[in-house]
């Protein structure tokens, strides 16, 4: 991709998250907030919206996720989940966030495989994360 390609696609996938990826979170923890789950089910739409939308803009410049954005969008949930069991095993949770935190987690679970086997379809997106032995560059045993 030349050089223009690129820095428009940044400009495009920033500008995304930027307005869908803050603005879901803002609906998200406003949901928390008045504990509401129909606020953070928004929330979580919102978030979904915005990955569908780099997925989308990925696919127009012909290019996958950048190591650096899988590593901060891995790195961010990790950091979620850790404080998702933190608040559950705290009991501060309500009903209504402990099924709002259950929801992201849940979309965002399903999302890896559906958005693996769409992109490279099933035996590809298995093959991502499967060596056979002769790959590996040892002999049988």
């Amino acid at each position: 991709m030349s050089k223009p390609a690129s820095v428009e696609r940044d400009l495009l996938v920033f500008s995304i998250w930027a307005v869908l990826g803050l603005g879901g979170l803002a609906f998200l923890l406003e949901g928390f907030a008045r504990d509401s789950y129909l606020v953070s089910l928004a929330g979580v739409v919102t978030i979904i919206a915005g990955f569908v939308a780099h997925i989308v803009v990925n696919g127009v410049f012909g290019c996958s996720f950048k190591p650096g954005e899988a590593a901060l969008g891995i790195g961010v949930f990790g950091v979620l989940a850790l404080v998702f069991i933190a608040g559950w095993a705290s009991g501060g949770l309500s009903q209504n966030d402990y099924w709002s935190g259950l929801t992201l987690f849940a979309a965002l679970g399903f999302g890896l495989p559906i958005y693996l086997s769409t992109r490279y379809g099933l035996r590809g997106a298995f093959s991502r994360f499967h060596l056979k032995p002769a790959d590996s560059g040892k002999p049988n045993a």
